[in-house]
């Protein structure tokens, strides 16, 4: 697999996973997201999303900390310290949400393994190929005799190891960890915390290949819609909508009538994992 920036490429398109997610989820919402200016408003704030994002913050102040600090009650605690209810349905949801995220938390600090070594959290990597720039930020980042791990946090339905080898996400910030940290990154992980699963993946360098490539041709995809629209291309011949029933859920329906009209809108709360 050839990872060196060729010089003679007129143009690397620049990446990351969550660009790459959106446009094979929908080329409208791509161009709402990311190329219309203004920016056009979004849909308000979602539970799944908020519990996420504490979940994430309280991991990342947790072990943050040294080793022996990391307790328990100390995670706990940081999920407190983290809360917020905004998307929830009431005060009841939020507070029932708020006690299972402390439990998910304090469960994962007491098995985290003794001999843990972290080389990043919430690092930011990149890599060139021949024709991308992918980069993104890796929830974390271990040391594990002379490999390393990328481990994703997840709090929603249970993720299979398939999961974790069809992520080109994951695979994306093996091989920019790689570079980056210049040591061989090929374990990627799913850290379930709700119940306290793990479902990994271990690539090698044909399977990495594939994940670059996909992303390479919808890099370049992406990219040629973008310079035709710069160049007066019509937006709904080069962003058409993909509409089903997650056009219920999605950020940008206000701005898609197209969506509205396949599904109806879903409460704030009803992507939560029960």
């Amino acid at each position: 697999m050839q990872l060196g920036l060729d010089f003679d490429t007129p143009r690397l398109v620049r990446v990351t996973p969550a660009r790459l997610a959106v446009w094979a989820d929908c080329r409208r919402r791509y161009r709402l997201t990311y190329l219309d200016k203004p920016a056009p408003p979004r849909g308000g704030a979602w539970a799944h999303a908020t519990l996420g994002a504490v979940v994430h913050l309280a991991l990342r102040a947790l072990l943050d900390l040294p080793p022996a600090g990391r307790t328990p009650a100390r995670a706990a605690a940081l999920v407190d310290a983290n809360w917020s209810s905004e998307g929830f349905r009431d005060a009841a949801q939020a507070a029932d949400y708020r006690e299972r995220a402390r439990g998910w938390v304090a469960d994962y600090a007491a098995e985290l393994p003794p001999d843990l070594e972290i080389a990043g959290l919430e690092q930011w990597v990149t890599v060139a190929t021949d024709r991308i720039v992918a980069e993104g930020r890796v929830d974390r980042i271990d040391r594990r005799g002379g490999e390393h791990v990328i481990v994703d946090y997840k709090t929603g339905r249970l993720p299979t190891p398939e999961d974790a080898r069809d992520s080109t996400a994951l695979a994306l910030y093996a091989i920019a960890t790689e570079r980056t940290l210049r040591r061989t990154c090929r374990q990627v992980e799913l850290h379930h915390l709700p119940t306290g699963t793990v479902a990994a993946w271990k690539h090698d360098r044909a399977s990495l290949a594939e994940h670059v490539a996909a992303a390479e041709e919808t890099a370049g995809r992406l990219a040629g819609a973008a310079d035709e629209l710069a160049a007066g291309g019509d937006p709904e011949a080069l962003f058409p909508p993909s509409t089903g029933p997650r056009c219920g859920s999605c950020d940008m329906r206000r701005n898609c009538p197209e969506g509205r009209a396949a599904a109806p809108e879903r409460p704030a709360w009803s992507l939560l994992a029960s």
